[in-house]
């Protein structure tokens, strides 16, 4: 049911503060029938019915707010997620329209990370009035699951090392009575060993782990969801400038899209049978560190020689992809931080798709673009693979070249998947460079509601 306090509620006639959308369009006919002291205060704000303007009038003993968008007729997820950000708190009724896909974004610019501000607002919800009731519990689902994205990404890797990454998938596991089983530290030396090698240098604080979580029917489709874990990347032994460094607590973002989607399904109920994994570790540097020039071994059987300890996100889901295919998985989505190619290639507002299936690919694009969060699918090319050819093992871990980073990372995973296994790996960035209306700068949520649209299509 729908907590009192939610920024969405039903519209039972209650009183509320109305907001007339206006576009540029309708502005002359919407201004005429204002009274004199109105149409002066529309004036004196400026407002010309632009997307995202907003102006506040007179209303009798009150106010009203004017809101400009493209099209009154038919709302876009963020046209009234700024109103959602700044109006002051209160309730508010949309005059002449139901707000349908906006509701999102309207609560969704209600997000503020302050765990570390003395002086954080208390400035109260502003609660959105709609009719369409079944609609409400659904989008504040998406919702607090994009806001569990923002949060843990937003986290600094000190109070969000892999410990940190376990209580979250414990919470879980403990509010929908999911299974919850940790391997960690040394005892993933033989069962999960490129994990281990990644995650030895750090400290017995942030000591590497595989968390899985399973849920769900075991008689429903076996569907398996992996999230690149690394709280923290120094580069390790080929270290990163400090530059390329600033952002590296967002490297778990994989594994905050993977949670988080976790929760939708076990939330919803979807008819499958759930296996979250999470290789959850941080990239350090210390005397025992994985060293370029190293090989390692894999739980799939495969060796890896190290040309970079700096493309260390593929080494922890190789073995994390190879415990999913065990399991003979039906579907298996990935979501990992993988490569700055891919923001090079895309930018940094869309997620980098890769896909074995067209059919795949086609549903989980549709579903970004039905949820205005687009994805772009880039090529699993065949003839890349030769990039990553190792002179003394299986497989290299970095290209020596510069060429098609993304598609070459991807290809790297596609050896750990097993053959014939639908898979779809996300290259997400998990961070918004800088604000948009509803979206705010720092950590969110790229591919997620595109993969959750997709499985509510498949399984729901």
């Amino acid at each position: 049911m729908t907590d009192k306090h939610a920024p969405i509620q039903p519209d039972r006639d209650q009183s509320a503060t109305a907001i007339h959308l206006v576009d540029k369009a309708g502005l002359n006919a919407f201004t005429k029938g204002l009274p004199a002291v109105a149409r002066a205060a529309l004036a004196a704000q400026k407002f010309t019915g632009a997307p995202f303007e907003q102006a506040v009038l007179p209303d009798g003993d009150g106010v009203c707010v004017v809101a400009g968008v493209a099209d009154p007729a038919e709302l876009g997820t963020w046209c009234l997620a700024r109103l959602g950000e700044t109006l002051p708190a209160g309730t508010y009724r949309l005059v002449n329209a139901e707000p349908g896909a906006a509701l999102f974004g309207w609560a969704s610019g209600q997000y503020r990370f302050d765990r570390y501000r003395a002086d954080a607002p208390d400035d109260g919800p502003r609660v959105l009035l709609t009719r369409a009731v079944k609609a409400i519990d659904p989008v504040l689902a998406e919702v607090a699951a994009t806001a569990l994205v923002r949060d843990l990404v937003n986290t600094p890797a000190e109070d969000m090392g892999p410990a940190q990454l376990e209580a979250e998938a414990g919470r879980l596991a403990k509010t929908h009575k999911a299974e919850l089983k940790v391997t960690s530290g040394d005892a993933l030396e033989t069962g999960f060993p490129m994990i281990h090698a990644v995650g030895r240098a750090a400290s017995r604080h942030h000591a590497p782990r595989l968390i899985e979580l399973t849920w769900g029917d075991p008689a429903h489709p076996r569907l398996a969801v992996v999230g690149k874990g690394v709280c923290f990347d120094s580069g390790g032994l080929d270290i990163k400038p400090s530059a390329g460094m600033l952002l590296m607590k967002k490297d778990m973002g994989g594994a905050a899209h993977a949670l988080a989607l976790a929760s939708l399904i076990m939330q919803h109920q979807l008819k499958v049978r759930l296996h979250l994994l999470i290789p959850a570790v941080e990239n350090a540097i210390s005397g025992n560190a994985f060293r370029p020039g190293d090989v390692l071994k894999s739980r799939a059987g495969i060796s890896v020689e190290i040309g970079n300890t700096d493309a260390e996100g593929r080494l922890v889901l190789g073995d994390a992809l190879t415990r999913a295919g065990e399991e003979k998985a039906e579907l298996v989505i990935d979501f990992a931080t993988l490569t700055g190619a891919a923001r090079v290639a895309v930018g940094p507002d869309l997620p980098a798709l890769f896909t074995r299936r067209d059919e795949t690919a086609a549903e989980l694009l549709a579903a970004g673009e039905a949820a205005s969060d687009p994805c772009w699918r880039l090529p699993l090319y065949d003839g890349y693979r030769e990039y990553l050819k190792s002179d003394i093992a299986d497989l290299n871990n970095s290209a020596s070249n510069g060429f098609a980073g993304a598609s070459v990372g991807a290809l790297f995973l596609d050896r750990f998947v097993p053959e014939g296994t639908d898979w779809a790996h996300f290259d997400t960035f998990a961070w918004r460079p800088a604000a948009k209306p509803g979206r705010p700068k720092g950590g969110d949520a790229l591919g997620l509601r595109a993969a959750w649209g997709m499985l509510q299509g498949r399984y729901g």
